[in-house]
């Protein structure tokens, strides 16, 4: 569905409301009111004449209290607001463009789709605006995995960038695409959380190459299953057809697949770009020693494999560019060395939100002297195997907070009597981090990776990053930038 036809649905008649006004929903409302439509009854308009300005179509947003005066701050006429997102006040309107945050699968959304109103994403409109359905948007690369679709997404805009190509950094990682509408750019770097991927599906619109790095349970308040979160996040190359498909090989769910519209392409095996050890190899052929590259943890650097796999999807020889990555700025909050104090090195991978992920983490800082931060917000993930994996590999000590640290600590607990490491309880972050350092002892590694979202003590994992800078006397606005968003 492209932005226009929304626009002349409003005309003729038709409801269209925005739910959540956060980033998302402000580059949605900037994008309808900057579209130009010919209005009911109009035939299109001859070259070279402007189409009628949308600016006095109605639009509601549905927003937060608190947001409430924000909106009307805007002085927009045809804007209405509402703060009761119902199911019967939804199923008032023919389209609802929603945030990516507010899940589909909410009683109030079910129903109202029930009635017939449609829920849409930002993502589909822009697809939407790059080609027809069922054509290929020429030069988009869509990113997405459970861990590692962020460093992916930019370490491929970099190698792109180091290859001439103007190249857009966008979508998840912390620029709305709607914000570069209009925009040109001879390649586009996209990252989709599992919020967005079925949006690309629901444009009609085919991706030029899309990237699967790994599946692995999370998000599942939101999904409602994990059976749904991995038919939710693998839409991106099972429903929107990619032209070509880059998959991990050694993840079992992407291995299973059968794509019969796509061209498949493997990274992580020996014919095709991999590592052995550290060193990265394109079929039999030796390229780069990894080790010394800014990628920290093997599972960073076979994001390079998928990112070098993605380049040469691109029809680019990418084997050139691989030591490019040597000039990567990696991403903050994602196994982040803030820096040494009295003897401790602070690391900041508050992006961990799944235990998987703080596996990684830890492997990274093996034979290390570390204290390790776990818990947050509940959602029920399985830690149980968390928990079997210290029996052979724990750090010197494990501090639980958060919302599900209790249930970790009940986990751990045994496993701690046996192996001999220390673990110890914290009703917040700052508790967390005092006991940590306590169990240091002045040297070592204090490493947040909580393997668990942050809502209810913070606002989102940058937040919570901020917070543990502050707490180890680092400049937080120094270290949360994400490099290189945008066209360059």
């Amino acid at each position: 569905m492209r932005i226009s036809p929304l626009d002349a649905l409003a005309a003729q008649g038709g409801r269209i409301a925005l739910w959540g006004w956060g980033r998302e929903g402000r580059a949605a409302y900037a994008a309808l009111r900057a579209a130009r439509v010919a209005g009911p009854g109009v035939s299109e308009p001859a070259s070279g004449e402007r189409r009628a300005s949308t600016a006095a179509l109605p639009l509601t947003v549905f927003c937060t209290p608190a947001e409430a005066d924000a909106v009307r701050g805007l002085g927009d006429p045809a804007l209405l607001v509402e703060t009761e997102a119902s199911a019967e006040r939804l199923a008032r309107f023919a389209v609802v463009i929603k945030s990516p945050g507010i899940s589909p699968y909410r009683p109030e959304a079910v129903a109202a789709a029930a009635q017939g109103t449609r829920f849409i994403g930002g993502t589909a409109l822009w697809f939407a605006q790059r080609a027809a359905p069922g054509e290929i948007a020429a030069g988009t690369i869509c990113v997405t995995g459970t861990k590692g679709k962020s460093t992916t997404t930019a370490l491929l805009a970099h190698l792109l960038r180091s290859a001439g190509r103007r190249t857009a950094l966008a979508g998840n990682i912390g620029l709305p695409l709607l914000e570069l509408q209009g925009a040109q750019a001879d390649a586009w770097a996209i990252e989709l959380s599992s919020y967005q991927t079925g949006d690309v599906a629901a444009s009609g619109v085919r991706p030029d190459v899309a990237v699967v790095t790994n599946i692995f349970p999370e998000h599942l308040d939101w999904h409602g299953s994990e059976q749904r979160y991995v038919e939710d996040k693998l839409a991106l190359v099972t429903q929107a057809r990619p032209r070509i498909a880059v998959l991990n090989a050694a993840d079992p769910r992407l291995a299973a697949l059968t794509l019969p519209d796509s061209e498949v392409r493997w990274f992580g095996r020996a014919d095709g770009w991999h590592l052995r050890g550290d060193v990265l190899y394109r079929g039999d052929a030796s390229v780069l020693d990894t080790a010394g590259l800014p990628l920290p943890g093997r599972h960073n650097r076979g994001n390079l494999c998928a990112v070098l796999t993605a380049i040469e999807a691109l029809g680019i020889d990418a084997a050139p560019l691989a030591a490019a990555a040597a000039g990567f700025v990696p991403l903050p909050h994602r196994l982040q060395t803030l820096g040494t104090r009295d003897g401790v090195t602070w690391v900041n991978d508050s992006i961990s939100t799944t235990p998987h992920a703080t596996l990684a983490a830890l492997d990274v800082f093996a034979g290390r002297r570390v204290a390790l931060l776990v818990g947050g917000h509940d959602r029920g993930l399985d830690w149980q195997a968390f928990a079997d994996a210290m029996q052979a590999h724990a750090p010197h000590a494990i501090v639980t907070m958060g919302a599900n640290g209790p249930r970790i600590h009940a986990l751990l607990a045994p496993v701690a009597r046996a192996r001999g490491f220390a673990l110890a309880q914290a009703g917040d972050l700052a508790a967390a981090v005092a006991q940590a350092r306590a169990a240091l002892g002045g040297e070592g590694v204090l490493l947040l990776s909580p393997g668990a979202p942050s809502f209810g003590a913070y606002r989102d994992y940058t937040a919570r990053g901020r917070h543990f800078a502050e707490l180890g006397g680092f400049d937080p606005d120094a270290i949360t930038a994400i490099p290189g968003l945008g066209i360059a």
